[in-house]
């Protein structure tokens, strides 16, 4: 960094240097640029002297280090900075407190115009302008002359150094991102080479490498630096290619898989909450969101901003219209009520792109888990679908940037007491503003819900409009109180109502429309029996949407049947909606006034009504996995019964039902001062969780673990890790997995707790085996079986001997798999545990597959797919047709094989078992090529592709050969 402008400049990105007017300063000896090239990484920042004494000497400093550094300073000062009377307006390094700062320009320093442009190139890579990204990225690196303090040995580890080298790196990642993006890899391709060449593990500059030549025609170097890598990687540290690299990769197959649809939902989803009765008025805004969305020919997404103020029917008006429009939308609509106002728990943009990619029909495994990943792959999933998307009741555009599609082919409806110019400024989107409904409307909706009173006192119902603003959810609550009053006249309610505004307005001196809003629903809430009065306030500390009457009657301290009267009259009161399947819920605003009335209740009450609602939600959760998995009930954690009711019978319906609740009050006991219910919930649920629902397994699990950590419960801390371990291992993310697995192992032999080892080292045993360690997972699964051995867990006993069978199984020793799954198979239906005894005649019938006595496989696994049919185990279907396909492929009945595949892989893919896809689609690709059938080798190479990137060695070895026969 150079030149001849007049002024002080500072390079530190390469060796350090500085210039005064244009000319190069001679620094001196080396301790003085380590001192100068601190302060300049530091960015204007105090630097305390200690961290320069710790970066000269470490930790055996001089007696006259001080002093040392203080010469260091001065010296700097005088050749930075001459000319004391230029003292404000030039370089110079100041002394603050104990320690000093480098003031410079942001234009005199390197390192401070390589952050600036990275800033500005990621706020222009917002709007898609990759051109210019990649412009100011080159500007970026171009500052770059090597390693930052190239010339001072002694930093070459200073952690200050290490993070500028990292983001260089990320800045670099976003240049080649750019780059490939606008058709110049080519000119790209120097810079990466280089870069890879001094990082030769570093896997993401790698698979750039690949895509990179790959975009460029170079598809033989392509190939060639994946295949260096991936041995480098084997040869140096012992593992395969990440998920990155392998992407890269697969995206270098000569044949994809053509056969192969995306990964959808089986049906169109329709999430629009159900249209609102009596929708009166609102022609004008309605015909200019028709208007909107027909401009024939328009390349731009429609966005249309739904903007009012609280009650005044922005959602209603929102779903009403889209209810008129879905036929317009092929692909369906998707819905989401972002919470953006509940002062406790709004949804997170990262959770309400998980939940949308679930509706999208993207499996478990496949939601990746950072934010920005998430939102990218929400955007692909909605590339050229004609979809609606209706985002409710959002905060700010901050929260909505992220959900945003990136195809015009989608139409985006967002609600909002917000204004969000954000969203019209940078995205174009049309704000249609909400007003109150004009008179004669607003008195039409009140004749609609009162009926012929109305049109005999038309002066009262005007005047009842103005109390409530003409806002369409204060008119239905006060219309509802009126019908609930038909011997007084019109007349006298409005009277009523006015002097109670009247009296409150000279208490409060408030005269705004919230005020008037907050009189009506007062009103309503006065008339309301104590004991409804009292729960609809107990509502307001609810910690989830939706809730039921087991919930309310814990809340409320009654019994059921109470609890539905109740319910009833607040449906009643237009104060509590009534949803599908014997759910409520309440519009924020309503929620928000009952929050305020209970402000009022003692803290005592408030604590002991939410410890008697977490109580019970953690009682029935036990309740219901006791009758689901009743071979867990010895180890489930000791839960209270509640002096509240519990659901009885169909625990699976309740369960499926209520496991978005019980993830929100899982997160809500975590953060809001019930750190135990957390971390027991989380331990109730691991193994129900296990069965499929891995996005909501991942959020209970993490919720429990930082419970367990913020009050030191190291046995529920590690119970919490063997529960993530195993959720990870099922999404075949196994090196998180043994991380996970491994940290646990460490807490349970802190709190001697022989089953937390024995659980753990049986997962991990798992782990290290599609890994093809089997030295290691033999060792871990032997040590499980001694462990359940000594603890005399029966269940664990046979679910250990089943993994030790399927490790002689898959080494080749099937006489000894034989004699253990038989042995796993007694012992399960000695302690009654079907499922479990249908697992291990599963694995008999695959030994007997391996060892060609095919009619007794075929006995196995089909009296096992009769007990999983039975318990509705999906998984457990799916295991057994993959086999049973196999043997039908082996006996001849190809066209058999090919058949009940086909239904196996898809409830692997639904399950998001990615070990399972794996394994099903190899039997397939073997079953259609034996056939002469195509298709053959897109299921061998998505195969390969699933476990190049898992890393299950086994499989991947036979997708590889199975690719391999395709093509001879």
């Amino acid at each position: 960094m150079g030149g001849c402008r007049v002024g002080v400049l500072v390079g530190v990105l390469g060796p350090v240097r500085a210039w005064r007017d244009g000319q190069e300063i001679e620094l001196g000896p080396p301790g003085r640029r380590v001192v100068l090239g601190l302060l300049a990484l530091a960015g204007g920042r105090a630097v305390p002297r200690t961290d320069l004494i710790d970066a000269l000497w470490g930790e055996r400093p001089p007696a006259s280090a001080t002093n040392v550094i203080q010469t260091h300073v001065k010296h700097l000062r005088q050749l930075l900075d001459p000319d004391r009377d230029r003292y404000a307006r030039g370089a110079s390094i100041r002394t603050i407190g104990d320690g000093y700062a480098l003031r410079i320009p942001p234009d005199g320093l390197d390192l401070l115009r390589f952050r600036e442009l990275a800033v500005l190139a990621g706020g222009v890579g917002r709007v898609g302008a990759h051109e210019r990204v990649a412009e100011l990225l080159a500007e970026a690196l171009e500052l770059w002359q090597g390693s930052p303090l190239a010339d001072l040995p002694s930093l070459v580890g200073h952690p200050k150094v290490v993070a500028l080298l990292e983001e260089r790196r990320q800045v670099l990642i976003d240049y080649a991102t750019a780059m490939i993006e606008i058709g110049s890899a080519e000119r790209l391709l120097p810079i990466l080479t280089e870069t890879a060449g001094s990082q030769p593990l570093d896997e993401a500059v790698l698979a750039l490498c690949v895509r990179a030549h790959a975009a460029a025609g170079q598809r033989v170097q392509a190939f060639t630096v994946y295949e260096q890598a991936r041995a480098r990687l084997a040869e140096e540290l012992g593992v395969g290619p990440g998920p990155e690299l392998a992407a890269a990769h697969s995206a270098l197959l000569q044949e994809p898989p053509a056969d192969r649809k995306p990964n959808r939902a089986t049906g169109v989803p329709a999430q629009l909450p159900a249209d609102v009765s009596g929708f009166t008025g609102r022609a004008a805004e309605l015909g200019t969101l028709d208007h909107l969305i027909d401009q024939p020919g328009s390349t731009a997404m429609v966005i249309l901003a739904v903007c009012g103020t609280a009650g005044v029917g922005k959602t209603a008006l929102a779903v009403h219209w889209g209810h008129r429009v879905r036929e317009q939308f092929s692909d369906g609509q998707l819905y989401l009520n972002l919470r953006g106002y509940d002062p406790d728990q709004p949804l997170s943009t990262s959770d309400a792109l998980a939940r949308f990619l679930a509706t999208l029909g993207v499996a478990a495994h496949d939601i990746p888990v950072e934010e920005d990943a998430r939102a990218a792959r929400y955007r692909s999933e909605l590339a050229d679908r004609r979809m609606l998307v209706m985002l409710d009741n959002a905060s700010s555009f901050g929260q909505l940037r992220a959900l945003l599609p990136g195809t015009p082919s989608c139409v985006v409806v967002v609600t909002s007491r917000d204004n969000l110019a954000g969203l019209v400024v940078l995205h174009g989107a049309h704000r249609i503003d909400v007003e109150p409904l004009p008179p004669s409307d607003a008195t039409t909706l009140l004749h609609r819900l009162i009926g012929e009173r109305v049109r005999r006192d038309p002066a009262a119902a005007e005047e009842l409009a103005r109390h409530c603003v003409r806002l369409p959810l204060p008119l239905r609550v006060a219309a509802e109180l009126a019908v609930s009053r038909p011997e007084i006249p019109l007349s006298q309610l409005v009277r009523e109502l006015a002097d109670r505004q009247r009296r409150l307005r000279l208490l409060e001196s408030g005269d705004d429309d919230r005020a008037a809003v907050r009189v009506v629903l007062s009103w309503s809430y006065r008339h309301l029996p104590a004991d409804a009065a009292r729960l609809f306030r107990r509502l307001g500390w609810y910690p989830a949407p939706h809730f039921d009457g087991y919930a309310a009657a814990a809340l409320g301290t009654v019994d059921l049947d109470e609890a539905d009267r109740l319910l009833g009259l607040l449906v009643r009161a237009n104060l509590v909606d009534r949803g599908p399947r014997g759910r409520y819920g309440m519009h924020d605003l309503l929620r928000a006034y009952a929050t305020e009335l209970a402000g009022s209740e003692p803290i005592e009450e408030r604590a002991a009504a939410l410890d008697r609602l977490l109580d019970y939600y953690l009682a029935a959760a036990a309740a219901a996995v006791d009758v689901l998995h009743p071979a867990e009930r010895a180890h489930q954690p000791t839960v209270a019964v509640p002096d509240v009711p519990l659901p009885r019978g169909n625990e699976r319906t309740w369960l499926d039902t209520e496991l978005p609740t019980l993830v929100e009050v899982c997160g809500f006991a975590a953060e809001h001062g019930w750190p135990t219910h957390a971390v027991r919930l989380s331990a109730v649920l691991y193994r129900d969780l296990e069965s499929g629902r891995h996005t909501d397994a991942l959020a209970v699990h993490t919720h429990g673990l930082r419970a367990a950590r913020a009050i030191g419960d190291r046995a529920g801390e590690a119970h919490a890790l063997t529960n993530l371990g195993a959720v990870q291992r099922l999404l075949g993310r196994y090196g998180a997995a043994a991380e996970q697995l491994r940290e646990a192992l460490v807490l349970h032999e802190l709190t001697a707790d022989s089953y937390g080892l024995a659980r753990t080292l049986s997962n991990l045993g798992i782990v290290e085996d599609r890994l093809g360690a089997i030295e290691d997972s033999t060792d871990h699964l032997r040590q499980a079986l001694a462990r359940y051995r000594e603890i005399g867990d029966r269940y664990g006993t046979a679910a250990a001997l089943t993994n030790l069978g399927n490790l002689h199984c898959q080494t080749g020793d099937y006489a000894e798999a034989v004699g253990v799954l038989t042995a796993a198979w007694e012992l399960f239906d000695a302690v009654g545990d079907q499922a479990g005894a249908a697992s291990a005649l599963t694995n008999l019938g695959e030994t007997y597959l391996h060892l060609g006595r095919y009619a007794e496989a075929a006995e196995h696994l089909s009296r096992a797919l009769d007990s999983f049919l039975e318990l509705g185990h999906r998984y457990g279907q799916a295991s057994v047709l993959s086999n049973l396909g196999l043997v039908h492929s082996r006996t001849g009945r190809h066209d058999e094989a090919i058949d009940v595949c086909r239904t196996a892989l898809e409830i692997f893919r639904a399950n998001g078992h990615r070990y399972g896809q794996a394994y099903c689609l190899n039997v397939l690709g073997e079953a259609l090529h034996a056939a002469g059938r195509p298709g053959a080798l897109a299921c061998h190479t998505e195969a390969l592709e699933i476990t190049t990137e898992t890393g299950d060695r086994d499989e991947q070895d036979r997708a590889s050969a199975g690719i391999a026969r395709c093509r001879s």
